[in-house]
């Protein structure tokens, strides 16, 4: 798969979903961290996970072609830890 990929990104933190136009060989790390900025969380990239399809994407090296991510997919940016409700 070449070329640029939408997918459809929902940052938990500030329930938001956002649409992501990237090159397919971008990394998932990268995918993450421009999630974060443009819903301008500021917390560190590392506390946070991907999912698609219900399943954590472990491998954040791995480029979105490599991770099965389709047109249109929808990925969540989730904390890592859960927070206290307080």
């Amino acid at each position: 798969m070449s070329g640029i990929l939408p997918v459809r990104v929902m940052v938990q933190d500030v329930w938001d979903e956002i649409l992501l136009e990237l090159p397919s060989a971008t990394s998932l790390r990268e995918l993450k961290r421009q999630a974060l900025e443009v819903t301008r969380v500021t917390r560190d990239p590392d506390g946070y996970l991907l999912k698609f399809r219900g399943a954590e994407l472990f491998d954040e090296s791995r480029s979105l072609a490599d991770s099965g991510l389709v047109p249109n997919g929808a990925v969540i940016v989730l904390p890592r830890r859960r927070r206290p409700v307080r």
